[in-house]
């Protein structure tokens, strides 16, 4: 499919348009194009090329035309009303006592709609200043809350390294960083050192992340041991770069620094495995770790037999459990049975276990004489 990629500010997010049937694309050319929000003035990022339908999202919006002489004009006008309307907009907060920083405007290419984007630090009721901005512009105005991250790749600002904050000249998403990066990357971990303007981790910390985590696993770990050709002696540092460790290694009461490659080293951990000490004999080879679940039953009950039998010669024999009285009990019965005599039964009388009849009813009738 024969597309166009255009971005509606620099470093922001391109967009895949239909390009004018006829007409020749530069990069950085100002052009209109449809959008849901309406015509909007964007550039182009680079001229028409095939791509694969699975790329593209459907509808594919056109480019509606090059950008005119008076596109440009409106486009100028646009931009001068912006300043003003978040001083505007500012002031209207503070009088309704809203705890809001008014950060950005947008107007929309025909002038029909203004965004106001403001930072605050829990959730605004604004219905009533939407409605006080929306009598002052005579358009519809639309409020929407941001994070500290949005408000410097909105604002832009220099960062730490002297150049302008990634995330406002070369990063069109923001990209996930974590503390982790920073440990693996052997930096401090002062926040004032890791942190952007906005007061979160640099998105930078991302960017060679790949390389330092496969490089941390060869590395030996800060402050342990290792054998050098000089001798025995404690990591100081990682080059992940070069690949070298600086080692501190005391020799005749003299202590001394010195970089090695790391393929000249031996440590155990991650990495490099150890040296083998001189004179220690092969451990022996270890059981298969497999086990079939009927030898591993079998084990289990083998265990189990034999704790019972040392628990019968430390405390006598057990009890016998209650199935095991009911087969006893059974026993004689079917002795009884198997001999043709009638098993004994237990004759119940009315009374029973109580002296002279007491408490067990009325007596026993007596024969006649």
């Amino acid at each position: 499919m024969n597309v166009i990629g255009i971005k509606f500010k620099d470093g922001g997010k391109i967009y895949y348009f239909a390009p004018e049937a006829g007409a020749e694309y530069a990069e950085d050319m100002e052009v209109i194009v449809e959008t849901g929000k309406g015509q909007e003035f964007a550039f182009v990022a680079f001229p028409p090329r095939e791509v694969e339908d699975a790329e593209v999202t459907q509808p594919l919006r056109p480019v509606v035309r090059i950008a005119t002489e008076k596109d440009r004009e409106q486009r100028r006008k646009n931009r001068e009303r912006r300043g003003e309307a978040i001083r505007t907009a500012q002031e209207k907060a503070n009088a309704y006592g809203l705890a809001m920083k008014i950060v950005d405007c947008e107007f929309s290419f025909d002038g029909n709609k203004v965004a106001f984007f403001f930072t605050a630090e829990n959730r605004v009721d604004f219905r009533e200043l939407v409605r006080d901005l929306a009598g002052t512009f005579h358009s519809r105005i639309e409020l929407r809350q941001i994070g500290a991250r949005d408000e410097v790749k909105l604002l832009g600002g220099i960062a730490p390294c002297g150049r302008v904050c990634c995330c406002a000249g070369a990063m069109p998403d923001f990209c996930k960083v974590s503390i982790k990066m920073a440990k693996v990357q052997g930096l401090s971990l002062n926040p004032g050192k890791i942190s952007g303007l906005c007061g979160r981790l640099m998105c930078c910390l991302s960017y060679e992340n790949e390389h330092y985590s496969e490089a941390y696993k060869k590395m030996p770990k800060l402050g342990g041991e290792v054998s050098t050709p000089e001798g025995r002696g404690t990591v100081v540092s990682n080059n992940m770069l070069k690949y070298t460790v600086r080692v501190k290694l005391e020799k005749d009461g003299t202590v001394t620094y010195k970089d090695f490659p790391l393929a000249e080293i031996r440590f155990r951990g991650k990495g490099a495995p150890a040296e083998e000490p001189a004179g220690e004999e092969e451990p022996p080879a270890a059981e298969p770790a497999e086990e079939t679940a009927a030898s591993h039953r079998r084990r289990g009950g083998e265990r189990r037999q034999g704790g019972a039998r040392e628990g019968e010669e430390r405390n006598g024999p057990r009890p016998p459990r209650r199935d095991e009285r009911a087969q006893q009990s059974a026993a004689p019965q079917e002795r009884g049975d198997a001999e043709g005599q009638a098993p004994r039964r237990r004759k119940h009388r009315r009374g029973h276990g109580k002296k002279n009849g007491q408490g067990g009813g009325a007596p026993a009738p007596q024969g006649e004489n």
